[in-house]
């Protein structure tokens, strides 16, 4: 007869594939889904399949990095939502962890991507991951050092991207933004505090597209007084 402690074993061991990756999609900590990819063989099956099942992933608040990403999302073949913006402890992701990431089989299917205040991405980075997303309609690429170089690739790749932060991307210049309005023409909304672009900018992306929501609104105080003209 074997022990109380064999005996849990056994039981655990009895459950389902399924069962198992269904329990493993509740748990949100990374470092717990690690821990329980490394129990047996079954339990590393059951984490991926929780992965493959998730539309969902955020980083927020995680120390994470290229690697580390990289082998969760890989497994997260159902992705629609990515979320690896900066946090407090440090999230160390570089061109080569996106360059990483473009090879998952998500990436086509992504709707949302923030990458917002990763300092150690630039559009060689941006660019790759990008031109894969081609089914992205919401991007957060604020607080990086982007250049017009990432904006022309959004611009030909993003053909449903409804909005995107730009917040505080300081090398993106005027070119840029007119080629994302002009050639992403279901954009509703773009933030773009704290770029340094003038305010005839403004003007022109309005008249490219009426509708079009720049962010910050009182950003827009000075631009409502001038007449947007009509063709």
């Amino acid at each position: 007869m074997r022990g109380g402690g064999g005996q849990e074993e056994g039981q655990i061991d009895r459950l389902p594939i399924d069962l198992l990756a269904h329990i493993f999609t509740l748990i949100t900590c990374f470092n717990d889904l690690a821990q329980a990819s490394g129990v047996c063989r079954k339990w590393r099956q059951g984490v991926k399949e929780s992965l493959a099942r998730r539309e969902k992933l955020s980083f927020a608040g995680w120390k994470m990095d290229d690697e580390s990403v990289t082998r969760l999302v890989l497994h997260a073949y159902g992705l629609k939502e990515l979320c690896i913006p900066r946090s407090r402890w440090g999230c160390q992701i570089t061109d080569h962890g996106l360059q990483q990431l473009s090879k998952a089989n998500c990436i086509g299917n992504l709707v949302s991507v923030s990458l917002w205040g990763l300092t150690g991405i630039t559009d060689k980075g941006v660019v790759q991951l990008i031109s894969r997303a081609t089914s992205l309609q919401h991007l957060n690429i604020g607080g990086t050092f982007i250049t017009d170089a990432s904006l022309f690739v959004i611009a030909d790749s993003c053909p449903h991207l409804k909005t995107i932060v730009l917040w505080g991307c300081r090398h993106v210049t005027e070119d840029g933004l007119l080629v994302l309005v002009n050639k992403c023409r279901k954009l509703e909304s773009i933030n773009v505090w704290g770029m340094r672009v003038p305010l005839d900018c403004f003007i022109s992306l309005l008249t490219i597209s009426p509708a079009l929501q720049i962010l910050p609104k009182g950003m827009l105080l000075d631009v409502e007084s001038v007449p947007v003209p009509v063709f």
